[in-house]
């Protein structure tokens, strides 16, 4: 949380060790230009407003130290209004952690694989919505021929276009996620590939407009490396992805 100005600006955003082995990183920090935690912290009034033109001139001048970096593109990427309070700040937070648990259970509902731990690399139903019985499917999910899945999405009977269209990027997106940074030691958990898919799952669910489209996991991979909070990094990725689909709009005027 936000918290206080006198409170360490990092302490809620810490950078978690497995994050740190970026091998031959070229970011160094420039003593009195690099943006600082101290530096970050003065930038903020008592109630919590930001004064963005200095963090951006530090930022331009130094870069971002490490340990401040998932905050700070919150505001970068307009998660938040530098204009907005501490409290404010904290209360959208909570709203949109709530959402992105109600979006996630709702896509759990219906493939059980959201939210277990796991993901995918092979389909699961055709392009008529017919369940795929795949070995590997059935051995990365744990979900087994006669699970209830394989049984309701057999009494279903026709599914929903856009709930077809989802279930079939999912194995997509489970490959892509799969050769994701896969030098860091972050991923070698599969619990972090799964926090990517989960994410980059929803968001194919939430915006049927954009779906999926392969590049967007390295998009979304430094969001859940610099972010603790799975939400958190889901809404740093959808702003990004709203900036983007802005960018496209504009240069090809679709």
């Amino acid at each position: 949380m936000w918290g206080a100005p006198a409170e360490p600006a990092d302490s809620y955003y810490q950078i978690r060790p497995e994050c740190t082995d970026v091998p031959n990183t070229r970011f160094k920090i420039k003593p009195g230009k690099t943006l600082s935690v101290r530096k970050w912290q003065a930038a903020f009034t008592q109630e919590g407003f930001l004064d963005m033109g200095k963090t951006l001139n530090r930022i331009q001048r130094g870069g971002i130290h490490p340990t401040i970096r998932g905050e700070v593109w919150e505001f970068l990427l307009g998660c938040y209004d530098p204009k907005s309070t501490f409290e404010e700040r904290e209360q959208i937070r909570q709203r949109r952690r709530s959402q992105y648990a109600s979006w996630k259970q709702e896509c759990k509902q219906m493939f059980p694989v959201i939210g277990s731990g796991g993901f995918i690399t092979a389909p699961v139903i055709t392009e008529k919505g017919q369940p795929i019985l795949d070995p590997l499917v059935l051995q990365e999910t744990n979900l087994g021929e006669d699970s209830d899945f394989f049984k309701e999405l057999e009494s279903r009977g026709p599914l929903d276009k856009k709930v077809i269209q989802w279930m079939l990027t999912l194995h997509q997106i489970g490959l892509d996620v799969n050769r994701t940074d896969r030098t860091l030691v972050f991923y070698e958990k599969k619990e972090n590939l799964s926090k990517l898919w989960d994410i980059l799952a929803l968001y194919a669910w939430i915006d049927d407009d954009v779906g999926y489209c392969q590049g967007m996991s390295d998009l979304c991979s430094p969001m859940i490396m610099l972010l603790e909070d799975e939400a958190d990094a889901f809404w740093c990725f959808e702003r990004l992805m709203r900036r983007l689909v802005r960018l496209h709009m504009l240069f090809c005027g679709s």
